[in-house]
């Protein structure tokens, strides 16, 4: 945990770990208590034969009943669908969600066939490129300043798993959530991204479109994606 205020939980999405918030989570310490954890088949955290995203929902409402005060969670991407799922079962103070990743068309996508295609060929930095390129919108991941040195080539698997999940569910589909919600998305993001915040806003209300950037605003960004959370008092 990081700061001093009330509690505010960082969810990360697919290919990440908690290092994704490291440029984000300063710009916060002024105003919150942060709580950074690492999602299932992360860093320390656990991890179980079987998968589910409701597995994921059931680990992040476990954390958000450790505090007294109803904390304030921020998710970005896969951890977005996680909190806006968590926000309907838990208590909460606030809810922020930056693209969560929902299914909002019906259109068949191969992506996680292509992606594990190359996984079973060897080509690990090949099916990551592939997740970067064609769910996170970038055009270039190999010319990133992060590649490929803090790509997590390892969690390719993992991502695999998530985007199926997401493909296999109706998560997001209804929502009743009884806090205030901010809705963050980037103007150079990949319209199937943008099209989750368009799905959400006339349940959810506020959102906040971050000119001149991606999905990935957390970290290209980070003081201005900070600047845009509120707290009550």
């Amino acid at each position: 945990m990081y700061g001093e205020g009330p509690p505010i939980v960082l969810v990360h999405g697919s290919g990440e770990t908690r290092q994704a918030w490291n440029p984000l989570y300063p710009h916060l310490t002024d105003r919150f208590t942060v709580v950074v954890p690492d999602r299932r088949g992360r860093g320390k955290s656990g991890d179980a034969d079987a998968y589910s995203l409701d597995r994921e929902v059931a680990d992040l409402c476990t954390l958000l009943d450790i505090f007294d005060d109803d904390p304030a969670v921020f998710g970005h991407s896969f951890g977005g669908l996680i909190a806006l799922e968590a926000a309907q079962e838990s208590s909460l103070d606030q809810l922020v969600l930056y693209e969560p990743a929902l299914q909002t068309s019906n259109d068949a996508n191969d992506l996680p066939a292509r992606m594990q295609k190359r996984i079973d060929n060897g080509e690990r930095e090949a099916a990551m490129e592939l997740f970067y390129r064609e769910e996170a919108g970038l055009p270039a991941p190999t010319q990133l300043p992060i590649w490929p040195d803090r790509i997590h080539f390892d969690l390719a698997e993992t991502v695999v798993r998530e985007l199926r999940a997401v493909q296999a569910s109706d998560h997001g589909s209804s929502v009743d959530i009884d806090c205030s919600t901010l809705l963050l998305t980037g103007e150079q993001s990949p319209d199937h991204l943008r099209s989750s915040i368009n799905t959400l806003q006339p349940t959810l209300g506020q959102c906040v479109e971050l000119d001149a950037v991606g999905h990935v605003g957390t970290q290209t960004a980070p003081e201005r994606v900070a600047n845009t959370i509120q707290t009550d008092s």
